[in-house]
């Protein structure tokens, strides 16, 4: 199951955390992905929340981000995280715009 919220800023971002706490989900089962690696960093070292690494999407997807578009990297890691095609693609869509999207997903 995944649950999916597209945000402005790491404020808004932190309150979606908390909900998602809320709810149930732990910081294991949270990702945030911005489309500028290092807001994804940052913003991930601040919320203390995931980043969709290798044990997400698998060896092979992770060294063939290496050679992807940012976007096309984008919609792999979330389509690793349980996320159709046409999700990745819209929710890629706000990341272009400088919006985040933060996912609780309990995907493996």
């Amino acid at each position: 199951m995944n649950t999916v919220r597209v945000v402005e800023n790491g404020l808004e971002a932190k309150k979606v955390i908390e909900q998602f706490n809320l709810q149930g989900f732990t910081k294991d089962d949270i990702y945030l992905l911005a489309h500028d690696e290092t807001r994804t960093e940052d913003l991930t070292d601040s919320l203390d929340i995931q980043d969709v690494g290798v044990k997400e999407e698998g060896f092979l997807d992770s060294v063939a981000n290496v050679f992807r578009t940012r976007g096309d990297e984008l919609r792999s890691k979330m389509e690793s995280l349980g996320l159709s095609h046409a999700e990745a693609e819209r929710f890629e869509e706000e990341l272009d715009q400088g919006r985040v999207v933060v996912i609780a997903s309990t995907q493996p």
